[in-house]
């Protein structure tokens, strides 16, 4: 028997999953890069420089930036597929050296969550998003929105979930200086802002992805789905293949409640809002 997965009772934290600073091959401090973030009004930040783990304290000041520890690992498996990985949580021993396929082993071992990044970008195929046990896909990444337009993880997401796989979506900066960034993130509900908190949210896919609207309630009663939001264009209960549900019209009127009942035939159903000017949020699956 399924479970819901939400619990939204809690307080919403806007964070970024994927960040890089002048230790690899970012254009701003690490300090910098913080005062940044937090200036906008971010709750937390990864960083996530390139085969380089970051050891960021934590800090219990409510005013100021809660650092959380990440890495990205890239490069060619052995089979010649080309990966970029995110990785979140607390690595030692991560060397480009080892190569790619140990990375993400170790990275398991160390109870890290592995995130595959930007697969468009990347020419990443449903071979290469299964090969291996990806905790998330990135549904969207705002820097490769700028480079060359392949920012959309989204279908890959949907065929590793008709797989069956429960994997989370992650929109995120991927900022590597000052003049790209502040365009994807993830909202998390926790009970606090601390590191185990926001960690513990995260894997249980207790937050949603927004490149601009809001999620503010996500609530089941065991038949409907019942959703608050701020004012979009559109709220869509996303299905398997070409299944879906939709509330809003194209005459640019706004809603900003939903309620659907899930299908007890889909294999999956997560959410979806769009605004008027066609920024998009996800939830992540809704049953688990």
């Amino acid at each position: 028997m399924k479970k819901f997965r939400y619990d939204t009772s809690g307080t919403w934290y806007k964070g970024n999953t994927h960040a890089h600073s002048t230790l690899s091959d970012g254009g701003l401090s690490p300090q910098e890069l913080g005062a940044m973030y937090e200036k906008a009004g971010f709750d937390f930040l990864f960083r996530t420089d390139h085969w380089i783990s970051s050891n960021e304290p934590e800090t219990n000041d409510p005013n100021r930036l809660l650092w959380i520890n990440g890495i990205e690992i890239d490069g060619p498996d052995p089979d010649g597929s080309n990966y970029h990985v995110v990785c979140l949580g607390n690595f030692t021993g991560l060397t480009r050296e080892m190569g790619l396929k140990a990375g993400i082993e170790s990275a398991l071992r160390q109870n890290g969550l592995i995130i595959l990044a930007h697969p468009h970008w990347m020419g990443n195929t449903l071979d290469d998003a299964i090969k291996y046990p990806f905790h998330g896909v990135e549904v969207y990444n705002h820097v490769c929105r700028w480079s060359n337009g392949k920012s959309d993880g989204a279908f890959v997401w949907d065929s590793m979930l008709i797989q069956g796989r429960n994997v989370l979506g992650f929109a995120s900066d991927d900022t590597h200086g000052g003049n790209c960034w502040h365009g994807g993130w993830i909202v998390v509900n926790a009970k606090s802002r601390t590191v185990d908190e926001i960690m513990s949210a995260i894997r249980a896919g207790n937050y949603y992805s927004s490149c601009g609207p809001d999620f503010h309630k996500i609530e089941f009663d065991g038949q409907q789905v019942h959703v608050e939001t701020s004012p979009v264009s559109a709220i869509r209960l996303v299905g398997p293949r070409g299944e879906g549900k939709r509330l809003g019209n194209c005459e640019n009127n706004t809603i900003t409640h939903g309620t659907f009942e899930i299908p007890p035939n889909w294999s999956y159903a997560r959410l979806e809002i769009e605004d008027e000017p066609g920024r998009r949020a996800w939830s992540n699956t809704l049953l688990v």
